[in-house]
């Protein structure tokens, strides 16, 4: 079935937001691809010749970058139908080592990367009376576990700015939608500083873990459904996951 939406993936060079547009482009949406490495995003482009892809280097945590991906969707196609915020980092440790530099990154990335999204999506949005914001959020955003608290954290802050937005914005017709996904195949183990820590979830995620389509077909889903319906939240996680 085509999906005849205009959806900006941010973060989209690889892992979930990377299948996500894969599986789009297959099912012929109009899509803008952002994220810091451009050389991906032309590859993926390249993949898919015959769909309506418009690519832009971007970092989420640079708001007027943020702005201009916006500005290029309304420039190109005239609206904005989807923004999936996807980009997100991991550097997990305990809190006892006091990496203050990867807290602020995963504030900056996590958290702030959302609210400059939301910041240059959603006045859009509720001009055209509809649209659908989508974030990348974690079954870390629902339990906390050791190692992992400022991570957590970040997830938690997307959660409930997530819950706010959706109520604030029903009446506008504007849908909000968190994935929550378990231990993906992605490469996100490479924000981890701690290498033998990196290599052992590398390990469990290769041999248990979701794939990064697994979670692209979950996206699809919540993008397809009606505009009266909306998926609020979709926690996903591998049959062999503990937590």
């Amino acid at each position: 079935m085509t999906i005849n939406k205009v959806v900006i993936i941010m973060g989209a060079s690889s892992g979930i937001g990377e299948a996500t547009a894969h599986l789009l482009a297959e099912r012929g949406a109009k899509l803008v691809l952002a994220a810091r490495r451009l050389e991906r995003l032309e590859a993926i482009q390249a993949k898919h010749p015959e769909a309506d892809i418009v690519i832009q280097q971007a970092d989420v945590t640079d708001y007027a970058a943020v702005e201009a991906v916006v500005k290029m969707t309304i420039d190109t196609f005239g609206k904005i139908d989807v923004l999936f915020n996807n980009a997100g980092i991991m550097p997990t440790a305990p809190l006892v080592d006091g990496r203050r530099d990867e807290w602020q990154a995963m504030l900056d990335v996590n958290v702030t990367g959302v609210l400059n999204g939301i910041a240059a999506a959603l006045p859009i949005m509720e001009r055209q009376q509809s649209g659908h914001i989508i974030a990348t959020d974690s079954v870390a955003g629902h339990v906390v576990y050791p190692e992992s608290a400022v991570y957590c954290g970040t997830k938690f802050a997307v959660r409930a700015i997530m819950e706010g937005l959706r109520q604030e914005q029903r009446e506008n017709n504007v849908k909000l939608t968190i994935i929550s996904p378990g231990a993906v195949q992605t490469e996100l183990y490479n924000t981890i500083s701690d290498k033998q820590a990196a290599q052992a979830l590398h390990e469990a995620q290769t041999e248990w873990g979701l794939t990064s389509e697994d979670v692209a077909e979950a996206v699809v889903y919540a993008i397809d459904t009606p505009d009266r319906v909306s998926v609020s939240n979709l926690i996903i996680r591998p049959t062999k996951q503990q937590v």
